[in-house]
């Protein structure tokens, strides 16, 4: 039974190295998406998702990504332990419901775990997490994330909805077309990148002015 765990850490770490270098193919929440519209008897749905380069996707997503989902990022190690504190702050109060996860997190978790909630997924996503914050860098990570957040139902990465949402491709986003894609995250189908509602439009605003506070694109040079 000894040799389970170790296995377990020993295919996992090397999972998350070889991904350091090879661009992943696809998520599992992709996969877990598609199988899901299949079980619905939905046989023609499909997966938006074409990988670029960070080189070959505006300063201005990333920045608004950061901005809007993980301020420390640059910062933290994996967890921003100030920001889950606040968020079950708010959250006892019944304000709206925020998680505190770190772009590192939700790399892990778009990456490599399935839907849902539970406390043996949310120890798997610590333990991918600490892999991730471990073996790559900041850069590699931010990277993967803009290419596997999904920002509409089946539209994941940058390039995808770039050409999905404003005929154009990701390198040619503009600082307003960047903070509107980050406002609908962690919720891309609930919330409409085309269609942006007076929540949207006000989180749009507030990306904006944080981007420029966290000081614009140069924002990128702090994670080399």
């Amino acid at each position: 039974m000894w040799r389970l765990p170790l296995l377990f850490v020993l295919l996992t770490s090397l999972q998350v190295l070889v991904l350091r270098f090879v661009d992943p193919p696809f998520s599992a929440f992709m996969t877990w998406r598609m199988t899901e519209a299949w079980a619905e008897g939905d046989f023609g749905y499909r997966i938006a998702y074409d990988w670029r380069d960070l080189e070959d996707i505006s300063p201005h997503l990333p920045v608004a990504l950061v901005a809007a989902e993980d301020q420390n990022f640059a910062r933290h190690h994996g967890f921003d332990l100030k920001a889950i504190e606040k968020a079950a702050r708010q959250n006892a109060r019944g304000r709206r419901i925020r998680g505190g996860s770190t772009i590192s997190q939700q790399t892990a978790k778009n990456l490599f775990l399935w839907s849902g909630r539970s406390w043996v997924r949310k120890g798997i996503e610590a333990w991918y997490t600490l892999l991730l914050e471990t073996l790559w860098p900041k850069r590699r990570i931010l990277e993967v994330y803009a290419n596997v957040a999904e920002f509409g139902d089946g539209v994941y990465g940058a390039q995808a909805a770039a050409r999905s949402y404003f005929r154009k491709d990701a390198a040619r986003l503009s600082p307003a077309e960047a903070a509107r894609m980050a406002a609908v995250l962690p919720s891309p189908r609930r919330y409409s990148i085309v269609r942006p509602g007076p929540y949207v439009q006000r989180r749009t605003r507030a990306i904006q002015r944080q981007m420029r506070y966290i000081g614009g694109t140069g924002y990128l040079k702090q994670l080399d």
